[in-house]
């Protein structure tokens, strides 16, 4: 058997393919970006998870995407916690970006961009993989994303900048306290999701004037930040993996229009489309 393995911030999509190619299970487990988790979490959490262990040791492959894998030691990490569950399989681990360009590659180059709780982006050629810029994580970068758009709904609550439905309405879902929220950013051990999750008030509310333009100027940041140093993004679709670019897809072809660039398709989960590549492709 074969594992295919997207891990995000939040959560991983796991695929089995049996010897035929087929799928044999699909399931979820939360997300293992080494960078936000303790690695000695990383095993307890699979474990949490009958299906993957009642097929651990018939898995004689696995293919792991993540978040925060751009740096070899994190690789690294990963690769040594999902041996001491899967003690009979061949571990890759490799960076989310690579993931990202197989799911969005529909047979001609493109700039690839994520868009969940972080945010990232390469140019993928069909065979070769281009990454221009360094990613700096939810504090200093992660532009666009579901951190990025969290952090500036937490921000302007708690210094009354919301208009006064909004922070209302905010103050009532949430009954959010400055400890609290200081609390989940510099003490729990994955901040960025934490700051993410905030998406469910703006998306139900992604019709309001202020959001649009709070979520407009987030993506037009993402644009200047994290595409248009790519040349070849003049010229090439810009093709987009993530629940962020699905849910605000309406606001980000808006501002790439702005801006003269050509958007490409948008896939809310890469899972289904990463399977299909490696079975075309890979496998």
């Amino acid at each position: 058997m074969v594992a295919i393995v997207d891990s995000g911030s939040t959560k991983s999509d796991w695929v089995i393919l049996d010897d035929f190619k087929k799928v044999f299970l699909k399931t979820e487990t939360i997300g293992f970006n080494p960078n936000f988790i303790n690695r000695e979490l990383i095993v307890p959490e699979i474990e949490k998870n009958s299906s993957l262990i009642l097929v651990k040791n018939s898995i004689t492959k696995i293919f792991f995407y993540g978040s925060g894998c751009g740096v070899k030691k994190n690789c690294e990490t990963i690769e040594e916690e999902l041996r001491k569950i899967f003690t009979k399989a061949e571990i890759v681990v490799k960076e989310d970006l690579m993931a990202a360009a197989y799911a969005a590659y529909s047979g001609k180059p493109a700039v690839v961009c994520i868009l969940g709780t972080g945010s990232n982006s390469c140019y993928f050629d069909g065979e070769n993989l281009a990454i221009k810029l360094p990613s700096l994580g939810f504090l200093i970068g992660d532009e666009g994303s579901g951190s990025a758009i969290g952090k500036q709904l937490v921000r302007r609550y708690f210094m009354k900048k919301l208009p006064a439905d909004l922070h209302a309405e905010f103050e009532q879902s949430y009954a959010l306290t400055v400890e609290e929220a200081l609390k989940n950013m510099y003490h729990s051990s994955r901040p960025n999701a934490w700051l993410a999750d905030f998406n469910k008030f703006v998306i139900e509310r992604k019709d309001h004037p202020y959001f649009k333009d709070m979520v407009y100027e987030e993506m037009k940041s993402f644009f200047e930040y994290q595409v248009t140093s790519y040349e070849e993004s003049k010229e090439a679709e810009i093709n987009f993996i993530g629940s962020i670019a699905y849910y605000y897809e309406d606001i980000l072809r808006s501002v790439a229009e702005e801006l003269h660039l050509n958007v490409g398709h948008i896939v809310q989960k890469p899972i289904e489309s990463l399977v299909d590549y490696h079975i075309k492709y890979i496998l």
